[in-house]
C-alpha cells in the first residue's frame, strides 16, 4: 500500500466522544450525522486526525467500553453504512480516522459470553473468559485477591453465576475478562483490526493496553505481586508483535493506553516491531508547576528516545477532570483517588492557565490530542447527582463524582435550543453553557476556539527538530526548536522579560505595557 508516510510522529489528533459531539437526528444523543454534518468545523480548526472513542454496539454500562459487536455501530450512533461514509468524508478533507479497540474484556452481551453462559461449568465455551470455581468450603469465596481497576472502587471483581462458576472482570460484572492465552481471541482481535483497516481507518487506539495478559494460575495478588499477575505481563509483547505485523499491511498506527511507572517498561511497548505511540500520562496528570512540567517533558522524551518513537502530548481527555477546571484549583494535578464533590476552582485562573497550557503543548515535539471541548474552553460541569450515569461514581459508593462532568454535550450554537447541540442532551448542560458556543467563538479574535485555531495552523513553525531548554529565571520555561522558533511559558509569580525576538507570533494573552509576559501567560516566538 505505498510508503509509510509516518504523519502520526507529529499529529494534532482530535477526541470524539460521540455521545456527546453533535446531535444529528435530534434524539439528546451524539450521532454519527452529528460528527459528519460537523467536519468542516474540524478542518478548519486543522486536525490531521479524529480519534473516536468506541461507536460499537453496546448497552452502554461503561460508555461503550462494554462491547458487544465490534463490526457494529450502536444504533443510537448510526450504522455501518453511516461510519463508511464518515471515514471517507473526513479523509477527503485531510483527516484521518483513528477506532478505539477494547481488547481487556466484552460485554456480557457478547455472544461469545453468552454462549459461555449457557454452555456451563468446563465448556471450551468458557475457555474464552477466566471462569473458576471458588475457594472455601461451598466455593462461596471469589478465586483470588485482585482488586478492582475503578479506583476508589471496594467491589469485588469475580461474580458468582448459579451454577457455582466465578468469572473474572477488573472492571465492571458487565464487562467479563477475556482470555488471552486462548488462540480464538487472538485471532478475532487480529480479525477486527483487519475488518477496520479495510474500511480505511488509519489507526487503532488499545484500550487498557497493558492489562490483557493474566498469570495462567490466577495467584493471589499479595502474595505475588512481582511479576504482577495482569498488568504489564511480558506476555503482551508477543500480541502486539502480532498486531504491528497487521497494521504494517495497511500503513495503520497504534495508540496504546499504558499507565506504567516503570519508564523502561513502558518504552518496551514502543519499540519498532510493536506500537507506535502510547499516551503520556505523567504529563496528563501534571501540576501547573514549572519544574514538574520541565521535568515530566524531559523524562517523556527520554524515555522514547532509545526506541525512536514520538512522545505524545494531551491535557484531557474522557476520563479526566477538564483542563479549565483542574488548573484553576489549589491542587492542578489529577489523581482518580483525589476526586471530591465541592473541589472550589477559579475558572478565570484555569481558564488563563488553559491557554498557556495550549501553547505549550503543542510546541512540543510529538503528536498532541486534543479532548472534544477543549478547544472551546469548556470547564468540568457539575451533574445532579439523579442524574449521573458513569459507573465509577456508584462503584465509589457515592463519593466519586465520576467522569460525567467532562463528558456534557458540546456547545455549538448559542442562540438555538440545548446550545445547538441538538435534542435535549442526555447529560444536562449547565446554566451558561452557551456563552462557549462554538459560533460565538468563532466571531471573536481573542477566543480560546481563535487561539487554537491560529496555534494549530502555525504550529509547523516549530518544525521536527528536538527541543532545546534555554536559560531562563525560575519558574519560567524557554525552549526552542528548528528554525529558530521559541516557546516562552510564565509560571512564576511576577512578568517575565522577552528573550530577544524578531516577531511575536502567538501569544496566549496581553503582554504587561512593558512588553513583558504576565503570570500564567505563554507566547510563541521567531529568533
Amino acid at each position: 500500500m505505498g510508503q509509510p508516510t509516518e504523519w502520526w510522529r507529529s499529529a494534532v489528533i482530535y477526541q470524539v466522544y460521540v455521545r456527546s459531539f453533535a446531535d444529528g437526528d435530534g434524539d439528546g444523543t451524539g450521532d454519527l450525522a452529528g460528527v459528519r454534518a460537523r467536519l468542516p468545523y474540524l478542518a478548519e480548526l486543522g486536525v490531521d486526525a479524529l480519534w473516536f472513542s468506541p461507536w460499537y454496539l453496546s448497552p452502554m454500562k461503561d460508555g461503550g467500553y462494554d462491547v458487544a459487536d465490534y463490526r457494529a455501530i450502536d444504533p443510537a450512533f448510526g450504522t455501518l453504512a453511516e461510519a463508511e461514509k464518515l471515514i471517507a468524508e473526513a479523509r477527503e478533507l485531510g483527516i484521518r480516522t483513528i477506532v478505539d479497540i477494547v481488547p481487556n474484556h466484552v460485554s456480557d452481551r457478547h455472544p461469545w459470553f453468552r454462549a459461555a453462559l449457557r454452555a456451563g461449568p468446563g465448556s471450551p465455551e468458557r475457555e474464552l473468559f477466566h471462569f473458576r470455581p471458588g475457594r472455601g468450603e461451598q466455593g462461596e469465596l471469589p478465586p483470588n485477591d485482585w482488586p478492582s481497576q475503578f479506583v476508589g472502587s471496594a467491589e469485588p471483581v469475580w461474580t458468582r453465576l448459579p451454577d457455582g462458576d466465578w468469572y473474572l472482570h477488573l472492571f465492571t460484572p458487565q464487562q467479563p475478562d477475556l482470555n488471552w492465552a486462548h488462540p480464538a481471541v487472538r485471532q478475532e482481535h487480529e480479525d477486527v483490526l483487519r475488518f477496520w483497516f479495510e474500511r480505511g481507518v488509519a489507526g487503532v487506539r488499545i484500550d487498557s493496553a497493558a492489562l490483557l495478559a493474566k498469570d495462567p494460575e490466577l495467584p493471589d495478588l499479595a502474595l505475588h505481586p512481582d511479576p504482577h499477575p495482569f498488568v504489564d505481563r511480558d506476555e503482551l509483547h508477543d500480541i502486539y508483535r502480532s498486531w504491528r505485523a497487521v497494521a504494517d499491511e495497511y500503513d495503520a498506527v497504534f495508540v496504546g493506553e499504558v499507565w506504567l511507572p516503570d519508564t523502561e517498561r513502558f518504552a518496551r511497548y514502543l519499540r519498532p516491531d510493536e506500537l507506535h505511540t502510547a499516551f503520556n500520562f505523567s504529563f496528563l496528570t501534571c501540576p501547573w508547576e514549572a519544574g514538574r512540567l520541565r521535568t515530566s517533558i524531559d523524562t517523556t522524551l527520554a524515555e522514547h528516545a532509545p526506541v525512536g518513537a514520538p512522545a505524545t502530548w494531551v491535557l484531557c481527555n474522557h476520563d479526566i477532570t477538564r483542563t479549565v477546571t483542574r488548573y484553576g484549583r489549589t491542587d492542578t494535578g489529577f489523581d482518580f483517588a483525589a476526586k471530591a464533590f465541592g473541589t472550589p476552582t477559579d475558572l478565570a485562573l484555569g481558564t488563563r492557565r488553559a491557554r498557556a497550557a495550549a501553547l505549550l503543548t503543542l510546541a512540543l515535539p510529538g503528536a498532541v490530542y486534543i479532548y472534544q471541548g477543549e478547544e472551546l474552553g469548556l470547564p468540568e460541569a457539575d451533574i445532579p447527582r439523579d442524574r449521573i450515569e458513569d459507573p465509577m461514581h456508584f462503584r465509589s459508593g457515592g463519593t466519586d463524582p465520576g467522569r460525567d462532568g467532562c463528558r456534557v454535550p458540546l456547545p455549538w450554537a448559542a442562540g438555538e435550543p440545548h446550545a445547538g447541540f441538538g435534542g435535549e442532551p442526555w447529560l444536562p448542560q449547565p446554566a451558561g453553557w452557551a456563552s462557549y458556543a462554538a459560533d460565538r467563538q468563532a466571531l471573536d479574535p481573542g477566543s480560546m476556539l481563535s487561539l487554537y485555531r491560529e496555534a494549530v495552523r502555525i504550529r509547523p513553525v516549530f518544525g521536527d527538530g528536538p527541543l532545546t531548554w534555554l536559560p531562563a529565571p525560575e519558574g519560567v520555561l524557554v525552549f526552542t526548536r528548528a528554525q529558530g522558533s521559541l516557546c516562552v511559558v510564565n509560571l512564576a509569580d511576577s512578568p517575565a522579560d522577552l528573550p530577544s525576538h524578531t516577531q511575536l507570533l502567538l501569544a496566549s494573552g496581553s503582554l504587561d505595557p512593558r512588553g513583558r509576559l504576565p503570570k500564567d501567560t505563554a507566547v510563541w516566538l521567531h529568533g
